[in-house]
C-alpha cells in the first residue's frame, strides 16, 4: 500500500530504519536456522517476524527496497556464536546506530512511528528475555571463580614475589597453588550446591567454577613464565587481573543487563587492595626471617 508522501528528511529517517530492520531480520532469522533449542528459535522467529514487518511498513512510505548491512550481519552472528544469544543479540540492541533513528520526529508524519519505538523498547527486550542460555544460568559460579582466583592466586603472587624474587620459583608455587585453588573451590560449590538440595545443578556449577578459576590463574600465572624480573611479572599480572575483570564485567553488564562500573571497581579494588596486603606482608617474613634466595 502506497501511503501519502513525506518530507525528505523523514524519508531519509525511514531508509536509515530500514535498513537497520532488514539487517536485523538477517541477523535473527540466520541465528533461528543454527539454534538446536526449540523455543529459542522460536522466539528469534518472532523477532525477526517483527523486524520485517516494521521494514515493509517503512518501505510503504519510502517507497524504497534497502539491502541488509551484511557487515553488521556477519558480525553480531559470529558475537552471538561465540559469546552467547543473550551477548550478541543484546549488544546489539545497545548499538549506538539506534540511537540516530528519530522516531519522535518520523512521527510528526508517520503516526505507526511511535508504535514501532514501543516494539523496539520493550516488546524485543522481553522476547530476548526469554531466551534461555545454560551458562547465564551458572554466573554466579563463574563469578564465585574468578573473583576467588583473583584475591587468591594475586594475592599469593604478590607475597612470594617480595618474599622469594624469583619467577620461576613463584610461578611454580603459583601453578601448585592455582591447581589445589581450583579443585578446592569446584569441590566447595558441588557441595554447597548439594547441600541446598540442587542436586541436578551441583556438578556444573562445581565445572563452571573451577573453568573460570583456572582462566584466570592462566593469566596470573603466565608472566612469571616469560619475564625474568619478579617485579615486572608482578606488575603485569595486575594488569592482567584488571583486564580479566573488565572483559568478564562487561560481558556480565550487557548479558544480564547489571551495572558496569560499579561491579568493575568493587572487583578491582578488592583484588588490588588484597595485593597490596599480601605484598607487605611478603616484604615482613622477608626481613623477620632473613630469606635471600
Amino acid at each position: 500500500m502506497i501511503k501519502k508522501p513525506i518530507s525528505p528528511e523523514i524519508r531519509q529517517q525511514l531508509i536509515f530504519a530500514q535498513r537497520e530492520e532488514i539487517t536485523e531480520y538477517h541477523i535473527y532469522n540466520r541465528l533461528a536456522d543454527q539454534t538446536r533449542d526449540p523455543e529459542n528459535q522460536k522466539v528469534l522467529r518472532q523477532i525477526a517476524n517483527d523486524e520485517l514487518k516494521h521494514y515493509k511498513m517503512w518501505a510503504a512510505y519510502t517507497n524504497k527496497e534497502v539491502s541488509p548491512s551484511h557487515w553488521e550481519v556477519r558480525k553480531y552472528y559470529w558475537i552471538s556464536k561465540v559469546l552467547g544469544l543473550t551477548f550478541g543479540l543484546k549488544l546489539m540492541e545497545k548499538g549506538e546506530e539506534k540511537a540516530q533513528i528519530n522516531y519522535a520526529l518520523i512521527s510528526t508524519e508517520v503516526p505507526e512511528a511511535l508504535s514501532v519505538a514501543e516494539d523496539e523498547n520493550h516488546h524485543e527486550k522481553e522476547l530476548i528475555g526469554l531466551i534461555q542460555e545454560e551458562h547465564l544460568k551458572y554466573m554466579g559460579s563463574i563469578v564465585l571463580g574468578l573473583n576467588d582466583a583473583l584475591v587468591e592466586i594475586l594475592g599469593t603472587l604478590a607475597g612470594l614475589t617480595f618474599a622469594l624474587q624469583n619467577t620461576k620459583l613463584v610461578g611454580l608455587v603459583g601453578i601448585i597453588t592455582g591447581i589445589a585453588g581450583a579443585l578446592s573451590m569446584s569441590s566447595s560449590e558441588y557441595l554447597s550446591n548439594k547441600a541446598d538440595g540442587n542436586h541436578e545443578q551441583a556438578i556444573k556449577s562445581s565445572i563452571f567454577t573451577g573453568i573460570a578459576y583456572i582462566i584466570a590463574v592462566v593469566f596470573l600465572i603466565a608472566p612469571y613464565l616469560i619475564f625474568k624480573s619478579p617485579f615486572i611479572a608482578l606488575i603485569v599480572a595486575l594488569i592482567n587481573s584488571v583486564i580479566i575483570v573488565f572483559l568478564f564485567t562487561y560481558y556480565l553488564s550487557v548479558a544480564s543487563d547489571q551495572p558496569f562500573r560499579k561491579r568493575f571497581t568493587e572487583m578491582v579494588v578488592l583484588s588490588t587492595t588484597v595485593s597490596l596486603i599480601s605484598f607487605g606482608l611478603g616484604y615482613l617474613v622477608r626481613v623477620m626471617f632473613g630469606i635471600d634466595l
